[in-house]
């Protein structure tokens, strides 16, 4: 896992380029050593070779000038093409940033101009400042190693496939409810069989092609079913093996191992947020989303929530994991310490405190998982 760190540049041997990413047309603006203007930009084709061409470009351009670039920095933000450009470009000697978008200062004014190339001139404007140590100018998105980011894959497709069993079911619901025929759940393993002998409030069969229409949703019920238990049994082989292989599966381990923490939540938790590297505990909280929004301006003061602007999975497993927490470790420190906190009060209160546990807990078990530190009085599973 790559973490950038600012390094103060100098601007008279250090080439800037900022990247605007399109879907056709990728627009850059750059810092030049040797050129008096602050930006050059020019339209470069969606291709990784296409924009290290137009970075030697800038190169030659420089030492037209007299100048002699020995560091060159790439910046984008993070949006739909992941992380491979970041690694294309690193494989090529090129340092890169990639800068969180919704940490990038804008404009307040209702009616803004906005146009690729303003954009472009802030981003480069806002890596400039977050290279020269201003504090808090941007936020980066750490690069995370092909081999983690590639981990995370059966544990999204699993959780689309899930949804896609629900729509389906759903689906069937319907088409019989509008028979009058209710109670029939396709996921049993006698659907079919139950599907015969369904009859309507008149008592005759299901219509012929309204049976073929569920049949065919049966098939894609029980691929998707096939497909969900082939994920989920790779998944459980971490546990099954004598040895863990990596750092990841040793991390799901030591989690399952805790009561209350089945392997399904623990990897997901090291999937999406533990195999990262965090700074601080802080640092964790933000990346997921569970950190407060206060609003003070003159005399008006409130508490907005969460931010919810971090990885949804994660934070969504932490709240889920919190209600478990309670329940079968009561007398861990966290536990009590919610109680404490809730006494006799209910409704907002409740959930509100949910949520603080949510990110203590997360914190806890991610110092657990990282440097083994157990949280307070939490308990094993038995053996």
């Amino acid at each position: 896992m790559t973490t950038p760190s600012p390094t103060p540049p100098d601007l008279t041997t250090t080439l800037v380029v900022a990247v605007e990413i399109a879907k056709n047309r990728w627009l850059t603006a750059a810092h030049v050593p040797g050129l008096a203007a602050l930006k050059a930009r020019q339209q470069v084709e969606a291709s990784g070779e296409a924009l290290a061409d137009a970075v030697a470009r800038l190169t030659r351009r420089a030492t037209t000038k007299g100048a002699s670039v020995t560091r060159t920095v790439v910046c984008y933000e993070a949006g739909p093409t992941g992380f491979w450009l970041a690694r294309f470009l690193q494989q090529r000697g090129v340092e890169v940033l990639v800068v969180q978008p919704v940490s990038v200062p804008v404009d307040r004014r209702m009616r803004r101009a906005k146009t690729d190339a303003i954009d472009v001139d802030l981003l480069l404007r806002t890596c400039l400042a977050y290279l020269r140590g201003e504090p808090r100018v941007c936020s980066m998105v750490p690069i995370p190693d092909e081999a983690d980011e590639d981990a995370r894959q059966p544990g999204r497709e699993r959780e689309e496939l899930i949804a896609e069993r629900v729509s389906l079911t759903n689906r069937i619901g319907a088409i019989l409810a509008t028979l009058g025929v209710s109670g029939y759940d396709p996921l049993r393993r006698d659907r079919r069989e139950r599907l015969k002998e369904l009859r309507t409030p008149l008592g005759a069969p299901i219509p012929e092609n309204t049976r073929a229409r569920i049949a065919r949703q049966l098939d894609r019920i029980e691929l998707v079913l096939r497909q969900i238990a082939e994920i989920e049994h790779a998944r459980d082989m971490v546990l099954v093996r004598p040895h863990a292989a990596n750092a990841a599966e040793r991390m799901i381990r030591d989690l399952s191992s805790l009561r209350g923490i089945g392997v399904q939540t623990a990897t997901l938790l090291v999937r999406e947020g533990f195999v990262r590297c965090f700074g601080s505990a802080k640092a964790l909280g933000s990346y997921a989303g569970l950190v407060g929004t206060p609003f003070a301006s003159g005399n008006a003061a409130r508490e907005q929530g969460i931010s919810r602007a971090g990885n949804r999975r994660l934070r969504t497993a932490a709240v889920e994991l919190a209600w478990l927490w309670r329940r079968y470790q009561p007398g861990s420190a966290l536990a009590r310490w919610f109680a404490e906190r809730l006494g006799k009060t209910g409704g907002r209160m409740r959930k509100v405190l949910i949520v603080a546990l949510a990110r203590k807990l997360l914190i806890a078990l991610w110092r657990f998982a990282v440097h083994g530190l157990l949280p307070e009085g939490a308990v094993a599973k038995p053996t």
